[in-house]
């Protein structure tokens, strides 16, 4: 096995859950789907959604039809969500794997209607997905009791639930609360429509992390928390808002990048090192060279704004990242030897950085840094 290795820490994400689950506990009847979109947001699909569906969790989603068929492939029979479009001719597919499309046109419907009476089903469930203010998929709120009776109207299809996503939920700035507020009241606005057509909505569920955490008349059914789950809450700092101010969701970081440290190099004052030459040594010290780099999705923007834990201690990393290795300062006297394991992000030392810090200084979000981690880096499941 590679020296650099994604640790996925399943007594984390146990944890992690079950914190939800309390915090959800304010309404007992919430439901919890967790997202495995993504590969489980690069933590490895399959073993994630074995361990949610043991840890309790409702429902399963996914963002494309092959994402689905890898967990019914693997034996996964939970109920899966498909939360985007699949196409004309993944219809059948999505039906004969028993996915859960969510549905958000008259076309879409139909597509689905007959994919289900040809694919050998009988009736199989689907979700009424409403825009309330996302700008992507779903019905306007005024046209969803239409679509909603549109969709019950099919004998291959039932009716099992209405969704919604808030788009600014994890913003404390008074302008995104009113938004998330104007988005709720739509969302409702179009359940009352529905329920006027004599149809259930069925499970409603419109919370995300940010409405999870932030919003409990957001939570409606069934809440479906994404990042949260795999140890990152929004970044909410100096909110005077009274639903901001509560004390820090303390979950942790599912996924540990490790690697070693596999070459020490001593490098002599003014000599230089990686690409480009941006950094050259100050004073005589030595490196460590680790087998990580861009293409094992460290990004090369964190050229020169990270650091490691090697035995406990923190060396900060220097010059530019390549595709395959990255180095680190050791200092003029390391005590470190060859091989020894150096924590990139996710651990618990203190020091460490995890990857919403490491979003931070590149940009970006936690997510794209989870998800960014490429397939040579292998996964280890670890409790």
């Amino acid at each position: 096995m590679r020296a650099t290795k994604a640790l996925i820490h399943i007594d984390r994400l146990k944890s992690n859950i079950l914190m939800v689950r309390e915090h959800l506990r304010k309404n007992k009847n919430v439901a919890i789907c967790m997202p495995v979109k993504a590969d489980a947001y690069g933590h490895g699909a399959v073993r994630i959604a074995e361990e949610a569906i043991r840890c309790g969790v409702d429902y399963l989603a996914v963002a494309t039809v092959d994402e689905g068929l890898e967990l019914r492939n693997a034996g996964i029979s939970a109920p899966v969500l498909l939360f985007s479009q699949f196409l004309k001719e993944e219809a059948v597919e999505t039906a004969r794997a028993r996915l859960i499309p969510f549905i958000g046109d008259a076309e879409a419907a139909e597509l689905f209607a007959a994919a289900v009476a040809s694919g050998g089903c009988s009736r199989l469930p689907v979700f009424l997905k409403i825009d309330t203010g996302m700008g992507r998929m779903g019905c306007r709120p005024e046209d969803a009791p239409a679509l909603a009776a549109f969709i019950a109207s099919f004998p291959t299809l039932e009716y099992a639930g209405t969704a919604t996503h808030l788009a600014v939920s994890d913003s404390a700035e008074p302008r995104d609360i009113e938004y998330t507020g104007l988005q709720l009241t739509r969302f409702k606005s179009a359940l009352d429509g529905i329920r006027g057509k004599g149809l259930s909505p069925g499970i409603v569920t419109a919370a995300n992390t940010g409405a999870t955490l932030y919003y409990p008349e957001a939570w409606f059914d069934m809440a479906r928390p994404g990042i949260l789950l795999y140890g990152y809450p929004p970044d909410i700092t100096n909110s005077a808002e009274p639903r901001f101010s509560g004390p820090r969701f303390a979950v942790r970081p599912v996924m540990e990048l490790e690697s070693a440290v596999v070459a020490i190099k001593q490098v002599k004052r003014g000599e230089s090192v990686s690409y480009g030459r941006t950094w050259i040594a100050e004073h005589d010290t030595y490196t460590g060279i680790l087998p990580l780099g861009y293409g094992d999705g460290l990004p090369r923007g964190l050229s020169g704004k990270f650091s490691v834990i090697i035995n406990g201690k923190s060396y900060p990393g220097v010059g530019r990242i390549c595709m395959d290795q990255c180095m680190v300062d050791l200092g003029a006297s390391p005590d470190i030897e060859r091989f020894a394991a150096a924590s990139v992000f996710g651990g618990e030392m203190p020091g460490a950085l995890d990857a919403a810090e490491i979003a931070r200084r590149t940009g970006t979000i936690p997510y794209e840094i989870c998800c960014g981690i490429t397939k040579r880096v292998p996964r280890v499941y670890t409790n």
